[in-house]
């Protein structure tokens, strides 16, 4: 996409990845199962940051003219053979401008090259944009299930 470059980022990378999760659980609280204020304060160390990029084996931020814009990454999932697709995030300056699909194919092709058959994802129930968005991406519904804290979310795959 013009004008988006994605980083790969790991461990050494925390504060640029720090930077941007801040942002997005500050801007769509909704969308996360973490919350900001379990990152700030005494949750806001340099370790735990670390952990996170490492515990999670792929992690990606987009850059959007030059601004972070955004971040996705890739996890095992519960279920056998398929990548959980989480932290998906896109700044508001840089929506519609292709960055979001540009972080979901780096996602999927970080996928492909593990030979996993499906990524799923889950979407918090009434944020029909986002649904919008994977399903033009080729994700379809999968059921509707009870995140971590008990609020409905819709499951999406894409095989």
């Amino acid at each position: 996409m013009p004008g988006v470059r994605l980083q790969v980022v790991g461990a050494s990378d925390w504060r640029l990845f720090r930077e941007v999760r801040l942002q997005a659980l500050r801007d769509a609280p909704y969308a996360f199962s973490s919350t900001l204020a379990s990152w700030q304060g005494d949750g806001d160390r340099e370790d735990r940051w670390r952990a996170r990029l490492q515990n999670v084996p792929f992690n990606v931020v987009a850059h959007f003219e030059g601004r972070a814009a955004g971040m996705a990454s890739g996890a095992w999932s519960d279920a056998a053979h398929e990548i959980e697709l989480i932290s998906m995030w896109v700044a508001p300056f840089a929506r519609g401008k292709g960055v979001g699909d540009a972080l979901v194919g780096a996602v999927l092709e970080w996928a492909e090259a593990q030979q996993i058959e499906a990524v799923e994802l889950r979407v918090i129930k009434g944020n029909e944009r986002a649904r919008s968005f994977y399903r033009r991406l080729g994700f379809v519904d999968d059921g509707e299930v009870d995140s971590p804290d008990g609020r409905p979310e819709y499951r999406m795959v894409r095989r």
